[in-house]
């Protein structure tokens, strides 16, 4: 891969996330919210694009209905995020689906998305998957995005093992995982943050299973 030109794709941090049914559980959001802003602030510093995406959903549903008070972005995500950023609205879990994000992308030469945000078990997953058959590489900060608990005819998880098994999926194959911190050494250098393979961990899993 040639060298990261990236743009830090800021998913969803509305105010649905904190308050309501589709709370933020792990990790915790303040922590990530603090962390979101920072990743921003990185990236004002050394010039990465932000994206700032907000998901809408028609009247009546139960959720993001455009105008509502947990449609609005968070306070602390408003604050910094006026000016000439990029907005982009959709209505499908993955940044890409429904929007322009990929052709502006294409168009500033950015081959590298850093996800932040919400929710790890939905859109930045979807917005990971999507990227890889778009052709750009794919980031996440661990500790700037976060799950929730779920349950259903298939079973239970807690946000902590959801998201935590997320990210081992997500190194396996569609985006490097870090921390805010591990990226803004990265984003500093203008360097890749390491990334394994399916083959790879694969083979690392069957070790940590048999020991």
């Amino acid at each position: 891969m040639t060298a990261p030109r990236r743009a830090l794709v800021v998913v969803d941090v509305q105010q649905e996330y904190f308050d309501g049914p589709l709370q933020i559980q792990y990790p915790p959001r303040e922590d990530s919210l603090a962390n979101i802003v920072g990743a921003i602030e990185v990236a004002d510093a050394h010039e990465i694009p932000v994206v700032v995406v907000q998901h809408q959903m028609p009247a009546g549903a139960p959720v993001f209905v455009e105008g509502t008070p947990g449609w609005s972005l968070h306070p602390r995500i408003e604050a910094v995020a006026g000016g000439s950023r990029k907005h982009v609205h959709k209505q499908f879990g993955s940044v890409f689906a429904g929007t322009d994000l990929a052709t502006w992308l294409g168009d500033n030469n950015i081959n590298t998305i850093t996800l932040v945000g919400f929710m790890t078990n939905n859109c930045d997953l979807a917005s990971a998957v999507e990227a890889e058959g778009l052709g750009f590489a794919a980031e996440i900060l661990s500790d700037a995005s976060g799950a929730i608990h779920l349950a259903n005819e298939a079973g239970k998880v807690s946000a902590e093992d959801l998201h935590n098994t997320l990210m081992v999926l997500l190194q396996s194959n569609f985006a490097a995982v870090a921390t805010t911190a591990e990226w803004t050494d990265a984003a500093t250098a203008g360097a890749e943050l390491p990334k394994s393979n399916l083959v790879v961990s694969a083979i690392e899993g069957s070790s940590a299973a048999a020991s």
